[in-house]
C-alpha cells in the first residue's frame, strides 16, 4: 500500500474482517498507523485483537450484544446514536491522518440500513490525505460505492 487507496471487501461469505484486519497488522508491520474502527457487530470481538494494541488501535461503536436488527426500538436509537459517534469519529481520524491505513468494519452495513447516506460516506473519502489508505467491509456494496473505490474484492465462501 504505496499510496493511499480506497479498498472494499464485500460478500455473502466470512472472512472480510479478518482480511481487512490483516492489512491493517501488514500497515503496522511497515511503521505505518492502523486504525479498526468496527460497526454493527452483534458478538464479542476475540480478545486477541486487544493483544494488537498498541501498533493496531480497535474502536468498537457498536454496543449491543446482539445484531441491529433485532434490536427493540430503544435499543435502536441507543445504537444509531453510537454508531453516528463512531461515524464521527472515523471522519475525524481520516481527515486528519496521515501514512496511514484506516478498517471501516461493517461501514457498506451503514448504508443498506440507511443509517449514513452516500453523501456523507463521499464527503468523509474526499477529505482524505492522499497517504491514507480506507478499507470497508460489509455484505451489500451498492453501485454508487462502486465509484468512490480504488480497489473491490468479493470474498466468498466456497465452502
Amino acid at each position: 500500500m504505496e499510496n493511499g487507496a480506497v479498498q472494499i471487501y464485500y460478500g455473502e461469505g466470512h472472512g472480510k474482517t479478518n482480511v481487512a484486519i490483516g492489512s491493517a497488522i501488514c500497515a503496522a508491520c511497515e511503521g505505518k498507523q492502523a486504525v479498526v474502527i468496527q460497526f454493527l457487530k452483534g458478538k464479542k470481538e476475540p480478545e486477541f485483537l486487544k493483544k494488537l494494541e498498541p501498533e493496531v488501535k480497535f474502536f468498537n461503536f457498536s454496543r449491543a450484544g446482539i445484531f441491529f436488527e433485532q434490536l427493540d426500538e430503544e435499543s435502536k436509537q441507543e445504537e444509531i446514536m453510537n454508531i453516528k459517534n463512531g461515524f464521527n469519529y472515523a471522519k475525524k481520524v481520516i481527515s486528519t491522518g496521515a501514512d496511514m491505513v484506516v478498517v471501516l468494519d461493517e461501514m457498506l452495513g451503514l448504508l443498506d440500513l440507511h443509517l449514513i447516506s452516500k453523501e456523507e460516506l463521499s464527503d468523509m473519502l474526499a477529505s482524505r490525505p492522499d497517504d491514507v489508505t480506507v478499507i470497508m467491509t460489509g455484505r451489500v456494496l451498492d453501485d454508487g460505492i462502486r465509484e468512490m473505490a480504488d480497489e473491490i474484492y468479493n470474498i466468498a465462501s466456497e465452502k
